[in-house]
């Protein structure tokens, strides 16, 4: 199964398949759903299978050939839950014609996959079309929420009047009926635009259901008013009056098969005289008597714990039926909703990619380009609003007082050292301690800000700078300390901080792994004196393209690293120091607001996937890392394992559709950019690059596709 988001360019495609499927009916056309928009976070989507639309355009209307259904929905993400549709009576998934009981399994599979893995979903409530409204065998969504261990939620019961039994229906209330009109009491529908008719009616529903039930209605009467003036044909109020007097009414919602009352109210005068027996027999009889059903509706009042007024009493007279409408809630568990259909998954013989960042990207729509449209139209594209909100919010979120955003990470690195630099006469060639298995381009920040990288060997277990051969490090040029939170994992802080302040050493966070992870109690971030961050488009928070930060508590720093970003200058045209060019365009900036609220979300995916891989790699060829207790201190940007035969591991991974990356294949003191390293004996280090291999690891990924690779790991062997 293909899941596809809807998105207004699809809207044709959708209501086409809505009149030919077995159970749409006007509710689910979009027109009525878009109008609810302003409320609900829409997260509709198409569900195709057998076809191949990675040639299609996305943007252009979808093809109907191969849509199996269409599931409107709507998303609310302080909740981690998905609604069928909030917007509606009912909802649920919307089947073809052809759909059969398997089809639907499928469907309502690929559905909460979907959810789980683009929304970090943790529950859905759905809410199925009761089946006497379709042609669908009864009970096929049903069956596929008891799959996924579906609960029933809230159940609220209307009574439906089956228009098969005109004859019958003729002689229903029909005393009250004539004792309505033998006292001059008459029948009018409002007319498009007769507001002042509205008003007088909702003045006396709102009465109504204040002296019985002390509440108000639902809608507003303005609300109302713009209902029935967007969809007239569906939205009707008919109004029973004697003379100019309302004495009762109701507002009908009709579909194509289906015609449902709301809003049923009548006066004490209506009631004595039998106003609602008049209107429901003329609705019944004259005005809806080509539907298959007339819905009395349930209540909507106090979340349906009692019926409209004059419901219970009119009901039972007109020969209804009880129908309930139902809300079932499923909290989503990986491992049963891969266990919905009796075979295996499809992922499971699917190349794995090592980092799916289109899919990663995809999970952000429709916001992401809600976003980019937004930046686009404004037409301010550098240190605007969007940089601006994004600052505050990611300081914020570290809980430091001051966010620059940069160029990319390397900048910020660059500009912090720089930048201290300037303000503590510090001089060319002056020392900074930095991890010698960390990324070049750690090493090419201290040489760029006109420093000597001096290198520190990592620990064997957990990769991290060593604090021990640290301390052995310092010399009387020794102006900073870099620990990398390598691969997302928070080195020794409190260690480090204590040893720095003792001897006047700035602590520096390369944080450009390690979005999000905290330690005891606090971010990354804020751990030191300052701290870098990269937002390249592969990290656990990235940008569209490069973008970089640097976070501190320390003013002075702040306004020094922004202003040597923007060519050394605070006011236009005036530098005041020699700065660079390095800044985070408005784009990137609203893309990493958008995705932002869900970074402790897929950090904590990771973490549980790294458990998986923990518990599950058996073989003793490989090496697991050392993880800190408390797994708050990691976010898993990457998993690495070490193996003595990591390319025939990385090869043999290769063949059975797995991929890995190494994460880093030569230590920076081998590269050809510092032969004036090449001398230098670390070991440690270069056995660690010799062996270290990066398994896949997503906040997308499924538990199935982690044990999948576990399951290959514990096969692999070698002669050594």
């Amino acid at each position: 199964m293909i899941v596809v988001p809807y998105s207004v360019n699809h809207r044709e495609t959708w209501n086409q398949f809505v009149r030919q499927s077995k159970n749409g009916t006007f509710l689910f056309e979009r027109d009525f759903m878009d109008y609810h928009a302003d409320r609900f976070t829409d997260c509709s989507l198409f569900i195709y299978d057998g076809v191949d639309l990675s040639t299609h355009e996305r943007d252009t209307a979808l093809r109907l050939d191969g849509l199996k259904a269409v599931f409107p929905a709507n998303w609310v993400e302080s909740e981690r839950c998905v609604y069928s549709h909030q917007g509606l009576t009912y909802g649920g998934l919307v089947l073809g014609e052809d759909a059969t009981q398997r089809d639907v399994l499928a469907v309502m599979q690929a559905v909460m996959q979907y959810c789980m893995d683009m929304l970090q979903a943790e529950r859905i409530v759905y809410k199925p079309v009761p089946y006497i409204y379709h042609s669908c065998a009864s009970g096929e969504d049903l069956y596929a929420l008891f799959r996924a261990g579906a609960k029933l939620k809230t159940r609220a019961a209307s009574t439906v009047v089956a228009m098969r039994h005109p004859l019958k229906m003729r002689t229903l209330r029909l005393r009250q009926a004539k004792k309505a009109l033998e006292n001059g009491l008459y029948i009018d529908r409002v007319i498009e635009g007769d507001s002042q008719s509205l008003h007088r009616y909702w003045e006396l529903l709102t009465a109504v259901l204040m002296d019985h039930h002390g509440v108000r209605p639902v809608h507003s009467e303005e609300e109302m008013a713009l209902l029935m003036q967007r969809f007239p044909k569906q939205i009707r109020l008919y109004l029973v009056k004697k003379e100019q007097e309302i004495l009762a009414g109701c507002v009908t919602f009709s579909t194509d098969r289906v015609a449902h009352i709301q809003y049923i109210a009548s006066g004490a005068e209506g009631r004595d005289l039998g106003a609602l027996d008049l209107l429901f027999r003329h609705l019944i009889n004259d005005r809806f008597k080509q539907m298959e059903f007339f819905d009395f509706g349930i209540s909507t009042e106090d979340g349906g714990r009692w019926l409209n007024s004059g419901l219970i009493f009119q009901k039972e007279g007109f020969g209804g039926r009880t129908v309930c409408y139902d809300s079932y809630e499923v909290w989503l568990d990986r491992t049963v909703v891969a266990a919905m259909l009796d075979e295996p998954a499809a992922e499971d013989n699917e190349p794995l990619k090592f980092y799916d960042l289109k899919t990663i990207n995809d999970s952000f729509e429709p916001a992401l380009t809600e976003a980019i449209e937004r930046v686009l139209r404004s037409g301010w594209y550098l240190l605007g609003a969007e940089n601006r909100k994004f600052e505050r919010q990611w300081a914020d979120y570290c809980g430091a007082s001051h966010c620059v955003l940069t160029g990319n990470g390397m900048d910020a690195l660059t500009l912090l050292l720089s930048a201290y630099k300037q303000l503590r006469g510090w001089q060319d060639g002056d020392e900074v301690i930095v991890p010698a298995n960390t990324f070049i381009a750690t090493i090419l920040a201290v040489n760029a800000a006109g420093l000597k990288p001096v290198l520190c060997e990592p620990s064997f277990g957990d990769y991290l700078m060593d604090v021990a051969e640290m301390k052995q490090l310092l010399t009387e040029r020794t102006r900073a300390v870099i620990p990398v939170h390598l691969y997302g994992a928070v080195c020794d802080m409190d260690a480090i901080n204590a040893w720095s302040r003792e001897h006047g050493v700035v602590v520096i966070e390369d944080a450009a792994q390690a979005h999000g992870a905290q330690y005891r109690g606090r971010r990354a971030g804020h751990l030191g004196d300052a701290a870098a961050f990269s937002f390249y488009p592969g990290k656990n928070l990235g940008a569209l393209g490069d973008a970089g930060c640097i976070t501190t508590d320390d003013e002075e720093l702040a306004t020094m690293v922004r202003k040597m970003a923007n060519y050394g200058s605070a006011t236009k045209y005036v530098n005041e120091v020699k700065g660079m060019n390095s800044r985070t365009d408005e784009l990137q900036a609203a893309v990493l607001s958008v995705k932002l609220p869900r970074l402790d979300a897929d950090n904590e995916r990771r973490r549980q996937l790294a458990q998986i891989y923990m518990q599950g790699i058996s073989n003793p060829l490989i090496v697991l890392p050392a993880l800190p207790k408390n797994l708050e201190q990691h976010v898993f940007y990457v998993f690495p394992v070490r193996c003595v035969a990591r390319e025939a591991l990385q090869q043999y991974l290769k063949e059975r559709g797995i991929g890995t990356l190494i994460h880093y294949p030569i230590p920076p003191h081998k590269q050809q950019a510092y032969p004036e390293l090449s001398e230098l004996r670390l070991p440690i280090t270069e056995r660690i690059h010799k062996e270290i291999l990066s398994l896949p690891i997503s906040p997308l990924m499924s538990d199935a596709q982690v044990r999948r690779v576990v399951e290959v790991i514990n096969d692999f062997s070698v002669d050594m």
